[in-house]
C-alpha cells in the first residue's frame, strides 16, 4: 500500500511541475529530475530503492519501442555515417576520455575507469525523445539524434560488460565473455525480429479487441526479458521488434485499433517517463548517503569533472565530424559535380552541429547500469555518484538551455514535414478521385465533388491545413454544439451521444493537421 501511495503522490507532484514546465517552456524531463532531487533533500521524503534490471525493463523498454517505431531501418541506413560516428565512435571516444580521467585523477583501476566511461557515454533514448519532441528541429537532425539514442546503448553495454567481466572474472573475461558479448547485439536483433513476426500474428488475430493492446505490452516486455535471460541485447531486441511492427502493422490493423493503440501507448509511455525522471531524482538521497565529509566533496569534484568531460568530448567530436564531412564533400563534389540524377547532398551546418552536440542528455540507462555494478566492485560509490551527476547535469544544464540555444543559433523551423504531408495528401485525393471516376449515381457525384474541392484547396504545401480543412472543422464544431444541446435537452440518450461524439472526434482528427488536436505537457 505504501508503494501505491508514493506512486500517487509522485504523479500528483508531476502534474504540478508539468504545468510549471509548460509555463516556463522548458522540457519536462529536466524539471522533473530537478524536482525529484529537491524532494529527495526533504527529511520526510520517501526512501526508494529500485532493482536496476527492473528499472531498465519497466521504464526503458516501452520508451525505446515508442521511439524505434518511428525510426524505420531505411532511415538509419540513409544516415549511416553520422549514426556510426555518434553511436559507435563517439561512445568509444567518450569512454576512453573518461577512463583516462578516472585513472589520472582518482586512481581508479583501468577496468573500473573503463566501466565508468561506458556507463556515462551513451545518451538515453527516453530522455532524448522526451526532450527533443518539444522542438521543431530539422528532420534529419532529429532522425540522427533518435537513431543515436537507440543504438549507442548496445555499444556502451558491450564495453561495460567486458570491463566488469575483466574485474569479476579476470582469467576468462576475453576467452569467454568477449565472444558472448559480440553475439549479444546481432543476436538481440534476430530475436526481436522473430518475436515481432510472431507477435504480429497474435495481435492481428485479436484485432478489434482491447486484448490486442495488452498483448502488445506483453510482447514488448517479453522480448526484453527473453533477451536478457539469453544474454542478448534487450535494447536491440525491442528496437528490432518495433521495426517489424512499424513495417507490417499499417496494412494489418484497422483504423479503430490504431487509434486506440496510439492513445494507450502515448499515455503509458508518458506516465512511465514522468515517474522515471522523478524517481531518478529521488535516488539522490540513496547515492549521497554512501559518502560523507571530505570524501563526498572530493567525489563531487571528480563527478563534475566527468560531466564537463562528457559534454566537451561530444562538442569537439560533433564539430570535428562536421568539419571533416564538409571538407571531404567539397573535394568529392569538385571531381564529381552534382547532376539532375545525382543531386548534391545537404551538408550538416555549423549551427546544426552545435545543436546536435548539445543534445546529449543522459537518463535511466546510465543510472540503472551504474546501480547494477556489484557491491564489491572497485570504486563503486564514486562511479555511481559520477553517473548520477552526469545524468542530472545533462538533463538540467542542457535541457534548460536548449530552447535559448535554438533561438540564439537562429535555426529555422523545418517545414519539410508539412510539405511532405501535403504532397502525399494530394496524391491520396488523386487516388480517391481515380477510384470514383467510373462510378455513377448521386452518392458518387457528391463524393467526387467533396474530394475535388479538397484537391483544389490543397495548393499551398507549406500549410499543414487548407481552407477546405478549416471549413470542415467549422462544420464539425457546429455539429458538436448541436449534439451537446440535444444531450442537455434530453433529446438523445447517452449511448447514442457517445457513438456520435466518437464519429465527430475521428472526423476532426482527419480534418485537423498533425499535432493540432493533442495538447502535450
Amino acid at each position: 500500500m505504501l508503494l501505491f501511495e508514493i506512486t500517487l503522490l509522485l504523479l500528483a507532484v508531476a502534474v504540478v511541475f508539468l504545468q510549471v514546465a509548460r509555463r516556463l517552456r522548458v522540457p519536462y524531463p529536466s524539471l522533473l529530475a530537478l524536482a525529484g532531487g529537491c524532494v529527495a533533500a526533504l527529511p520526510f521524503a520517501p526512501h526508494l530503492s529500485i532493482e536496476p534490471r527492473l528499472v531498465l525493463a519497466l521504464f526503458v523498454a516501452p520508451a525505446v519501442v515508442d521511439t524505434a517505431f518511428e525510426m524505420p531501418p531505411r532511415e538509419m541506413l540513409r544516415n549511416w555515417l553520422p549514426l556510426v560516428s555518434l553511436a559507435v565512435l563517439l561512445v568509444l571516444a567518450t569512454t576512453a576520455a573518461v577512463a583516462w580521467a578516472g585513472v589520472a585523477l582518482v586512481g581508479l583501476p583501468l577496468a573500473a575507469a573503463i566501466a565508468l566511461g561506458a556507463i556515462v557515454s551513451p545518451p538515453d533514448a527516453a530522455a532524448a525523445s522526451a526532450v527533443l519532441r518539444e522542438f521543431n528541429l530539422p528532420r534529419r537532425a532529429m532522425a540522427v539524434l533518435q537513431g543515436e539514442s537507440l543504438l549507442n546503448d548496445a555499444v556502451a553495454l558491450l564495453v561495460f560488460g567486458l570491463a566488469v567481466g575483466s574485474v569479476t572474472s579476470p582469467d576468462r573475461a576475453w576467452a569467454f565473455l568477449a565472444p558472448r558479448l559480440l553475439i549479444a547485439v546481432p543476436g538481440g536483433a534476430v530475436l526481436g525480429m522473430l518475436v515481432g513476426a510472431a507477435g504480429m500474428r497474435i495481435v492481428r488475430a485479436l484485432g478489434g479487441t482491447l486484448s490486442s493492446i495488452i498483448v502488445q505490452f506483453l510482447i514488448t516486455y517479453g522480448a526484453w526479458i527473453l533477451a536478457d535471460r539469453l544474454g542478448l541485447s534487450p535494447i536491440m531486441a525491442v528496437v528490432a521488434l518495433a521495426a517489424v511492427a512499424a513495417n507490417y502493422s499499417p496494412s494489418r490493423t484497422t483504423a479503430r485499433d490504431r487509434l486506440n493503440t496510439n492513445a494507450v501507448w502515448a499515455t503509458v509511455v508518458f506516465v512511465l517517463n514522468v515517474l522515471a525522471f522523478l524517481l531518478m531524482g529521488l535516488q539522490a538521497r540513496v547515492i549521497l548517503t554512501q559518502m560523507k565529509g571530505e570524501a563526498l566533496m572530493h567525489a563531487l569534484s571528480f563527478a563534475l569533472a566527468v560531466l564537463t568531460l562528457v559534454i566537451g568530448v561530444r562538442l569537439v567530436w560533433v564539430m570535428l565530424y562536421g568539419f571533416v564531412v564538409r571538407r571531404f564533400h567539397y573535394f568529392f563534389q569538385k571531381r564529381h559535380p552534382p547532376t539532375e540524377t545525382t543531386p548534391a547532398v545537404r551538408l550538416p551546418s555549423v549551427r546544426v552541429g552545435i545543436l546536435v552536440s548539445w543534445c546529449g542528455m543522459r537518463g535511466l540507462v546510465t543510472v540503472a547500469t551504474a546501480l547494477a555494478l556489484p557491491q564489491e566492485f572497485p570504486g563503486r560509490d564514486l562511479i555511481v555518484l559520477s553517473a548520477f551527476t552526469v545524468v542530472l547535469g545533462t538533463l538540467i544544464l542542457q535541457g534548460f538551455t536548449i530552447r535559448p540555444l535554438i533561438t540564439l543559433l537562429r535555426i529555422d523551423a523545418d517545414a519539410s514535414l508539412d510539405v511532405e504531408m501535403s504532397r502525399a495528401r494530394t496524391a491520396m485525393l488523386d487516388a480517391a478521385l481515380a477510384a470514383l471516376a467510373d462510378r455513377s449515381g448521386e452518392g458518387a457525384t457528391a463524393l467526387r465533388a467533396e474530394y475535388g474541392a479538397a484537391r483544389a484547396a490543397s495548393v499551398d504545401r507549406s500549410r499543414p491545413t487548407t481552407a477546405y480543412d478549416d471549413l470542415r472543422l467549422q462544420a464539425i464544431a457546429a455539429q458538436r454544439v448541436l449534439l451537446i444541446e440535444w444531450r442537455t435537452q434530453g433529446r438523445i440518450q447517452d449511448d447514442a451521444f457517445h457513438l456520435l461524439e466518437d464519429e465527430l472526434d475521428r472526423a476532426e482528427l482527419h480534418a485537423g493537421s498533425f499535432g493540432t488536436t493533442w495538447l502535450e505537457d
